[in-house]
């Protein structure tokens, strides 16, 4: 089951965070650069991210979480991240397309990006019909690639 969370209650930003340092532990690992944003998180700053937020329960454990942001019609993923213990289970895509569902009505742009060597992240967001948009290097040993998806 997927629902809006309330980032503001601090035992939920602590599930959240239970969730994106495993995960993004595991990206690091994959782009091989330790000093991403998501492992400096706290519930503090999850709580001030200004984000939207929402979770796949299963059998009511926080399995996975996408954060938004949207202006206007760009609807801007800041996370998509799912605990290790459950990779694999199409959790990733079920939040994708949550999102995606709640604005059909009118069209809209999502955008995301990744880290350029995260390659199963790259992966994924060709296979769920994102184009590249950009790559670029925004620090010593760091490149991010960008997508986009007309909805």
């Amino acid at each position: 089951m997927i629902k809006k969370i309330d980032i503001t209650n601090p035992g939920i930003s602590k599930e959240v965070l239970n969730i994106q340092i495993p995960s993004y532990k595991i990206e690091a690992e994959i782009i091989d650069f330790y000093d991403i944003p998501p492992l400096k998180d706290t519930v503090q700053s999850l709580q001030q991210s200004g984000e939207t937020f929402f979770g796949y329960y299963l059998n009511d454990e926080l399995c996975g979480v996408i954060s938004i942001k949207t202006d206007d019609r760009i609807i801007d993923i800041h996370r998509l991240m799912v605990h290790p213990d459950h990779f694999r289970k199409g959790i990733a895509k079920k939040l994708l397309k949550f999102v995606e569902g709640g604005n059909k009505e009118k069209s809209a742009t999502i955008i995301v990006s990744t880290g350029t060597k995260n390659t199963p992240a790259i992966d994924f967001y060709l296979k769920m019909d994102f184009s590249k948009t950009e790559e670029k290097s925004v620090s010593e040993g760091l490149s991010l690639t960008s997508f986009k998806k007309e909805i």
